[in-house]
């Protein structure tokens, strides 16, 4: 009898604690295939945004260029961890030639979790090295930042340890995570409109639109989260609700890491082609090293 067939003949509430969703249901060759290609996307989208932030480091003037590092660090470990997802897909599920089921393994989602421990804190920070900031109001935020987004991080990491076996701790988990996101998004938000006055508008516009893809791409992430639980409420979902949760948390990674890094790089070039840094200038499109920076109406008289 192999893993699946034991969990199927468990009743719910005696399933063992710390089984994923993904665990207790078999998928037909579309549903597989769909999981693993969704899982090799985020896996390319890592490594071709590692060579863009790589090759285009040295457009930016050294002081802005810490925030392209970060985002090829923050590549290298989603690769990483989108690899492993992969394998491990592969290797819990076997094809008895009608469905893919559970083989004498597990998959588990456990994993992103320590990946988000390193991708947020990078995430985060590095948006304050491409903004007017002082070193205080630097330390103070990073710290901020590292902190609420370990907590929201960790309160998660804990809550997907009951999706399948105690809803009210699940939700209770969740829901702890999510203040710690509503407060991360506020300090976003803050020091985005506080801030960003002081861009050329070509980056001014930017910066408002890495406010709308945070909240936005963030947003999947919870969602995907949820998953089990809407696949309680409305079981006829099958293994349809695992295929929207790997979709969920595949989209949510590539924009809010490798979208999310462009649009931060394209505002440390702008800036840096403002600043009269000669490679920014020359990346300029159709300046001829004349680029001048246009500002927004109320910062105009520089």
């Amino acid at each position: 009898m192999n893993l699946f067939s034991y969990l199927s003949q468990i009743p719910q509430g005696e399933i063992p604690e710390g089984l994923n969703l993904e665990n207790l249901l078999t998928y037909s060759p579309l549903q597989h295939q769909l999981i693993s290609h969704l899982l090799v996307l985020g896996v390319s989208a890592q490594a071709v945004g590692f060579i863009y932030f790589t090759a285009t480091r040295q457009r930016c003037a050294p002081r802005y260029r810490p925030s392209s590092v970060l985002s090829a660090v923050v590549m290298v470990s989603a690769f990483l961890i989108l690899t492993w997802q992969l394998i491990g897909w592969s290797q819990a599920f076997a094809f008895d030639g009608e469905v893919w089921s559970l083989t004498d393994t597990t998959f588990s989602n456990g994993y992103r979790y320590l990946n988000w421990s390193i991708d947020v804190p990078c995430l985060l920070t590095q948006m304050l090295f491409i903004i007017d900031i002082s070193p205080g109001q630097f330390t103070k935020t990073r710290r901020r930042f590292v902190i609420a987004g370990l907590l929201m991080i960790y309160t998660g990491y804990i809550g997907q340890y009951y999706e399948v076996t105690n809803t009210p701790a699940f939700l209770i988990w969740g829901a702890v995570s999510t203040v710690f996101y509503i407060y991360i998004l506020y300090l976003v938000g803050n020091l985005i409109f506080r801030s960003r006055g002081d861009l050329p508008r070509k980056a001014y516009n930017t910066m408002g639109t890495v406010w709308w893809l945070i909240i936005i791409a963030w947003t999947l992430y919870p969602l995907a989260y949820l998953m089990p639980f809407f696949w309680q409420l409305f079981p006829e979902l099958g293994a349809w609700s695992v295929v929207i949760r790997q979709f969920l948390y595949t989209m949510a990674d590539v924009f809010s890491k490798v979208v999310y890094g462009v649009l931060l790089t394209s505002i440390a070039q702008t800036r840096s082609a403002a600043d009269r840094y000669e490679p920014a200038l020359e990346a300029q499109p159709g300046s001829n090293g004349n680029y001048q920076p246009e500002y927004v109406e109320s910062n105009q008289q520089r």
